[in-house]
């Protein structure tokens, strides 16, 4: 701030005052070792002027009052020669200056800008979003100057305004270069980000953030990004930017080198770019391949975050190249060996294997032996028991469990394994358990139209057929006799334990009547029956309790042979014509009873005929002539009718 010695002897004077000058009024400055000149534009009036002064001022102490005066108005004259010097300098608003920092208060950065004189920068201008000092003392910063304007008797300066002049000059001249220029993310705007470039606000729109649409824009703030300048008004401040065109061009280049090593079969390294259900995306350089998720592991995945994440590097290999289309399908599980190849001889039909439960189905299990094996667990192959349970109540997704291989396939890569296989099989030895013949006991645990399930053991049921529940009823629902819950008594007619079956009886534990019905009965007896249900060819007549025969159209006739129509709960005396025991079938007969009736009556009339003429005989005391002989031993039809005449009439 001092122009020359003279100027520099004056504010020392009025620095050190006397006693008598009480301090004095005039503006204390801070002291400053560091002084870098610039190009000075002397005054000599004002030299003179100021030379004028110093002389006459000792002469003014001899009269204090005066010499007080004089000297405030000489440090008057001497600032505004400085202001009126500093605005004479080539500077304007569009001019930088570049000064050094000499001191740091809490309120300003003091900053020598040349030919002797120093400023003062406002400290905010001076620290960064933070709110840390950006420089230290010795640091070169630029400034501008704001005309007209002091505090504390230093020149006020401005480093925002000379900020943002420099920076434009940079952002025209990226934007004329189309170089690549760094800016800082600010927040999200309705079609964008704001992006500020060393103070200056700046536009990039969401299309041109990547190469590819960005859904999440906000994971964008706060970042440094590259971007460039692809529309610039300055007298407006309006700056559009794009970070799109420079990754197109570099990845341009990165696709053009990998083009040049890409064919099928070849091995890449990429890094994983974004993940779907389907599978991953890589980035290959410049270029991006799809790694399906069947593409991934020889095993089961349910998605592909299971085995890579967004961001990591992995080796692939190129499985198929579309070199119009530009598409690359790539895997991953085949880089190591397919592990079915040899499945057979790892894993034998019979051996003992353990696994993992990967999943469970209503159908069974799926059990993981190794990465890529899979074998599944049929529910009908868990549990010995008919009684089938879900297979969730037997195993549990994440346990290691037990199994024993039954079949391997590589070619359709399945393996199937059980667990009922560890366990003896109840099956085989139920013949000595409960032989064909003996009586058990047991719950009914289901009804069905056909019978009733019996459960006479912990997973062995036994069925009663319908058939076998009763001798005399015919049965046509088990829910008749019995119902669910109920205990039974059964015996054992059947064993298939090859088929897990067995076979019960009910009606077996009493007599059979059918059999005490033909061994008391022959084919001629004559027995009462009532009708009990009739079809088209006949009717089907009870005979004894629990035993039916049929009397067929042809054999329901009366005396003269009249057709006789049977209804349900007609009642008549029946002649059995067939017996077939095996089949427990009886054939009836009405017309066979008039026959045999009709007969009857004719040996009844012989009979009669016979006595009536012994008696004539007896009384007249002589014997019967040959005639007489003759003619009884023979019948005319005549005679039988005239006989049963008369023998109504007597009966009336």
């Amino acid at each position: 701030m001092y122009k020359d010695s003279t100027a520099r002897d004056l504010h020392l004077e009025s620095s050190n005052p006397g006693p008598e000058s009480n301090g004095g009024s005039a503006t204390e400055t801070p002291s400053r070792n560091n002084v870098t000149t610039m190009p000075e534009n002397p005054k000599p009036e004002n030299e003179q002027s100021a030379q004028a002064n110093a002389v006459n001022a000792p002469a003014r102490k001899e009269n204090e009052p005066n010499m007080s005066e004089d000297f405030a108005s000489v440090l008057e004259n001497f600032e505004a020669e400085q202001i009126a010097e500093a605005a004479a300098q080539p500077t304007d608003d569009h001019n930088v200056i570049k000064g050094t920092v000499i001191n740091i208060t809490p309120t300003h950065v003091v900053v020598d800008i040349g030919n002797k004189t120093d400023g003062m920068v406002p400290i905010a201008q001076a620290t960064d979003r933070d709110g840390n000092v950006k420089f230290k003392p010795g640091d070169s910063i630029d400034v501008m100057l704001d005309r007209g304007e002091r505090e504390e008797g230093y020149i006020l300066l401005s480093h925002e305004k000379a900020s943002k002049l420099k920076v434009w000059d940079d952002i025209e001249k990226a934007y004329n270069e189309k170089s690549a220029i760094t800016g800082h993310v600010t927040e999200r705007v309705k079609g964008g980000l704001n992006v500020e470039i060393h103070g200056v606000k700046a536009f990039l729109p969401g299309s041109q953030v990547d190469s590819k649409p960005v859904r999440n824009l906000d994971a964008y703030k706060g970042q440094d990004i590259e971007v460039r300048i692809v529309k610039l008004n300055k007298k407006r401040g309006n700056v559009v930017v794009s970070r799109k065109e420079i990754l197109d061009e570099v990845n341009a280049g990165k696709k053009e080198e990998t083009l040049k090593h890409l064919e099928e079969g070849a091995v890449l390294t990429g890094t994983v770019k974004n993940l779907t259900e389907y599978g991953a995306f890589v980035d290959l350089g410049g270029l991006d391949g799809l790694l399906h998720i069947t593409d991934m592991s020889w095993g089961r995945l349910t998605h592909p975050r299971d085995l890579v994440h967004v961001g990591d590097e992995i080796h692939v290999k190129v499985l198929k190249f579309d070199k119009e289309k530009q598409r690359v399908s790539l895997g991953f599980k085949q880089l190591s060996p397919d592990p079915w190849v040899d499945a057979a001889e790892r894993y034998p039909v019979g051996a003992h294997v353990k696994g993992r439960v990967l999943s469970v189905t209503d159908y069974g299990a799926f059990i993981e032996l190794e990465q890529g094996i899979e074998g599944l667990v049929h529910v009908s192959e868990m549990s010995w028991s008919k009684r089938t349970k879900h297979p969730s109540k037997l195993v549990q997704t994440g346990t290691e469990v037990e199994a024993v291989v039954l079949n391997v396939n590589p070619t359709e890569r399945r393996i199937s394994l059980g667990l009922k296989q560890l366990e003896t099989n109840p099956w085989e030895s139920l013949h000595n358990k409960y032989p064909v013949g003996a009586t058990v006991e047991g719950r009914v645990r289901n009804l069905t139209d056909f019978g009733a399930f019996i459960e006479i053991e912990d997973g062995i049921d036994g069925l009663v057929h319908v058939s076998n529940m009763s001798w005399t009823k015919r049965i046509k629902h088990p829910s008749e006799v019995m119902k669910k819950g109920d205990k039974i008594t059964a015996q054992i007619l059947a064993i298939e334990p090859e088929n897990r079956r067995l076979s019960l009886g009910i009606k077996q534990l009493q007599p059979d009547v059918w059999e005490t019905f033909f061994a008391t009965h022959r084919i001629g007896d004559v027995v009462h029956g009532k009708v009990l249900r009739t079809a088209a060819f006949g009717a089907f007549v009870e005979i004894s309790e629990g035993i039916e025969g049929l009397c067929h159209n042809s054999e329901a006739t009366d005396e003269t042979g009249k057709p006789m129509k049977l209804e349900a709960g007609f009642e008549h005396d029946f002649k059995i014509v067939k017996m077939t025991p095996e089949e427990k079938k009886i054939g009836l007969s009405i017309r066979a009873v008039g026959e045999e009736a009709s007969r009857q009556e004719v040996e009844d009339y012989k009979q009669q005929k016979k006595a009536k003429p012994e008696k004539e005989h007896k009384g007249s005391g002589s014997s019967s002539s040959p005639a007489s002989s003759s003619s009884s031993s023979t019948t005319t039809l005549g005679e039988m009718l005239k006989w049963k005449t008369e023998e109504k009439e007597e009966n009336k």
